[in-house]
């Protein structure tokens, strides 16, 4: 890290802990103005800054106002994030403002930290109060130190284009740290997060950019070539992608999403990954009149619902701070809402995919277990045993419940319902 990078991080950092807006927001906007920061500089500024959100906790109680005194915060995300020793940043430092005394008490009060859940932890007191609500301080604190550290990179290769033992061979030729994903069939994990954006692989849609609990998601979903398929929240469609590959591009999936602009983005990578099932299309909202001539004809319905998020502190820890108690109640009743909406689509025997990407039970099975007790008609899959069937070795119970401490991927819930069949009369 040098001077300037220290300086635009500093910049970065004023904006992004006011939490007005996503902290991926703010970054990608401050550097398309800042046009001659090269590679180099960008990932120091993004790795610095993000280190900052994720160790906000211990900032915090060290610095009243974190976003005013932003310099002082990108070096302590150095030292607390990065790894740096005081010693490698004397040549950064401004005597006037006492920033070596700052970063001596930093380091100083390590232990003050470690007693504390909300510092050892780094999660803020409003969801250590939530989780208290279904797990131990143990599992908290496991909890909150796994999303604390960075993600790995992981992809996933499009099978209409390549075997992924065969890709991976050739990846590892220029990255010899890329590793296939211990789950996902088709999953390549790279620790080290190579840009690979221009990449050829890339850019010919051999490789598309998905976690790897993501593409767990789509493997339970288990399309097959000509069904119809609705992914009911498609976003910017990793999942409608990979549901789509596993369909040899053979019948239909109907991509619905109330952000035109999301779906906008599906569009470019469905071309560059050579899929031509796939039917985009924007709603209102779960009761758009336009979904209704789907009722009871869809084969698999896949519901990937809005949520906290929490799951995915380790690209997104801003979460941590722009959810709320009030935030997550509002969520539980937009996901009963969706996932009754979505239901009336599953034909007789097909198959109902209720996913998130959160670790709290109030917005996983404790959802799903609110719509079986009102729709009777739907019968719970073991998600274990579909993954045995798919030679996944992965046993997390009837639910899908991935963990970041224990599985390395982001928190992904699944349940897995099919409508029962209709009897003749």
């Amino acid at each position: 890290m040098n001077l300037h990078q220290l300086n635009h991080t500093a910049n970065v950092l004023a904006t992004m802990l006011t939490f007005d807006q996503p902290a991926d927001v703010v970054l990608s906007n401050y550097l398309r103005e800042q046009k001659k920061l090269g590679r180099n500089d960008r990932h120091e500024i993004a790795e610095t800054a993000f280190a900052a959100l994720r160790h906000y906790e211990k900032i915090v109680a060290v610095l009243r106002r974190p976003y005013v005194q932003s310099r002082k915060t990108a070096l302590a995300a150095l030292v607390l994030g990065r790894s740096f020793n005081i010693s490698q940043l004397e040549d950064l430092l401004n005597e006037d403002d006492n920033e070596k005394e700052f970063l001596s008490n930093l380091k100083a009060r390590k232990s003050e930290f470690s007693g504390s859940l909300n510092t050892a932890s780094e999660l803020p007191e409003w969801l250590i109060n939530q989780l208290k609500q279904n797990f131990n301080e143990e599992e908290i604190l496991q909890f909150g130190r796994s999303v604390a550290q960075p993600a790995p990179l992981d992809v996933r290769v499009n099978t209409l284009n390549g075997k992924r033992d065969k890709v991976l061979a050739q990846l590892q030729t220029e990255f010899p740290k890329a590793i296939a994903t211990p789950f996902a069939p088709h999953g390549i994990r790279f620790p080290d997060k190579p840009a690979l954006n221009k990449h050829e692989l890339f850019l010919n849609g051999t490789l598309e950019v998905q976690d790897e609990g993501s593409q767990l998601l789509a493997q339970l979903v288990g399309a097959k070539r000509g069904e119809i398929v609705v992914d009911f929240c498609a976003g910017a469609g990793g999942k409608t992608l990979a549901i789509g590959a596993q369909m040899a591009n053979k019948g239909r999936i109907y991509a619905f999403d109330v952000a035109e602009k999301r779906l906008a983005n599906l569009k470019p990578r469905m071309t560059r990954a050579g899929l031509t099932n796939i039917h985009p299309e924007k709603i209102s909202s779960e009761n758009d009149p336009r979904i209704t001539r789907l009722h009871g004809k869809a084969d698999r319905v896949l519901v990937d619902a809005p949520c906290s998020g929490l799951g995915t502190l380790r690209r997104n820890p801003d979460l941590k701070y722009r959810q709320s108690p009030e935030t997550i109640a509002k969520l539980i009743q937009q996901q009963q809402n969706i996932l009754q909406a979505a239901s009336a689509l599953v034909a007789s025997g097909g198959r109902l995919v209720y996913a998130t990407c959160s670790v709290l039970p109030e917005e996983n099975q404790h959802q799903v277990e609110h719509f079986l007790t009102h729709n009777p008609e739907f019968e719970l899959l073991d998600c274990s045993q579909l993954l045995a069937a798919q030679k996944i070795d992965l046993n997390t119970g009837k639910y899908l419940q991935l963990n970041t401490a224990t599985h390395h991927t982001d928190g992904f819930f699944a349940a897995v319902l099919q409508r029962k069949s209709f009897k003749a009369a």
